[in-house]
């Protein structure tokens, strides 16, 4: 069985301000993933995925179905119920550690809640006669980045139990007299069109970073668009062996910047520039200023800069504010930080 071949993320044509948005999650992420909000036909998803192709690489237990490092406690590995790869952590056997890129794990907008926390393994109880968890989704996406499509249209019970995760950091499951948990610490990506509804607060406020993706208007860039596309469908190997270099030239500056980031400086004239920006637009509380100074940071790493610009919080402030403001329409505010920085300049 051959594997799809993705689309590189590369080739993709427009859309700068959500590739930033991915990019930023890529290198810090603490900024708590990005909402991507707009019309269909807009390449959201197909960026999402072709994301495979441009992920830094982390290193993980061989076998491990909750992604940990090989330096991490085993407090986690004594409570497993996945018995070999326990034995070897505790007993001190040799663990086999393997570093590979970090998993796009995409989670189905009609996924079960068992399917996305865990679940019990009936046929391991069946034909074992113990009782053994069976990790979810929550599991596979451990430091990695969980990606759900109309985010908007999940049920009520998923975004609950995504919240929970997403707030803690770790997943806790419960069933038949059972009670495990283990770290859930993800990259949370979201796309949606904002014509088949809107996203309940709880969970809108929870992505660090929002853009708005539109069809493009330029005439010569929509013509690339249908060729790139047309070369890909009819020859996907050949198409994408045309863009590796600029792919493992992007690599190396995430990476770079993922190492760089913690160097990064912001001057206290920044900072209230940030809290400014926050008040005039009417943020709530206070995890948008937060989140603006680590994506300011971000951005001035990936620039390969040690101290944060003024540029850098404008840039920021564009995808870190616009789903934060309730006093408007959504579609409105990012004209509104636009107009804040033409006023401050």
């Amino acid at each position: 069985m051959t594997c799809k071949t993705i689309y590189p993320f590369v080739a993709i044509v427009g859309q700068e301000q959500m590739k930033l948005a991915l990019y930023l999650n890529l290198i810090n992420s603490t900024l708590s993933g990005v909402l991507i909000r707009g019309e269909k036909g807009t390449a959201k998803s197909t960026a999402v995925r072709a994301l495979a192709d441009i992920l830094p690489m982390i290193e993980t237990v061989k076998d491990c179905p909750f992604q940990l490092a090989p330096n991490d406690g085993m407090t986690l590995c004594r409570e497993c119920f996945h018995a070999d790869c326990r034995e070897r952590r505790i007993t001190g056997n040799h663990v086999e550690a393997l570093r590979r890129h970090i998993k796009v794990v995409e989670l189905p907008v009609g996924a079960t809640e068992d399917r996305v926390v865990g679940a019990m393994d009936l046929e391991h109880a069946i034909g074992k006669g113990e009782k053994r968890i069976e990790p979810g989704l929550l599991a596979a996406a451990h430091r990695g980045i969980l990606y759900v499509d109309e985010v908007n249209l999940l049920d009520d019970h998923v975004v609950d139990v995504l919240l929970d995760a997403a707030a803690m950091g770790v997943n806790t499951v419960e069933r038949e007299g059972i009670s495990f948990s283990h770290p859930s610490r993800f990259v949370l990506v979201g796309t949606m069109n904002p014509e088949e509804g809107e996203l309940r607060p709880q969970l809108l406020d929870r992505f660090g970073l929002s853009v708005r993706v539109e069809g493009i208007a330029d005439r010569e860039s929509r013509v690339t668009v249908m060729e790139r596309r047309v070369a890909f469908d009819e020859a996907p190997d050949a198409f994408t062996a045309q863009w590796e270099q600029q792919s493992r030239e992007l690599v190396e500056r995430i990476e770079a910047a993922r190492q760089l980031y913690p160097a990064v400086t912001i001057r206290r004239e920044e900072l209230f520039t940030i809290a400014d920006f926050c008040l005039d637009i009417g943020v709530d509380g206070h995890r948008g200023d937060i989140i603006m100074m680590k994506a300011a940071k971000t951005l001035a790493a990936f620039d390969n800069r040690k101290e944060v610009r003024k540029s850098d919080v404008e840039a920021a402030a564009e995808v870190a504010l616009p789903h934060r403001m309730r006093r408007q329409p959504l579609m409105e505010i990012g004209d509104n930080i636009k107009k804040i920085k033409e006023m401050r300049r």
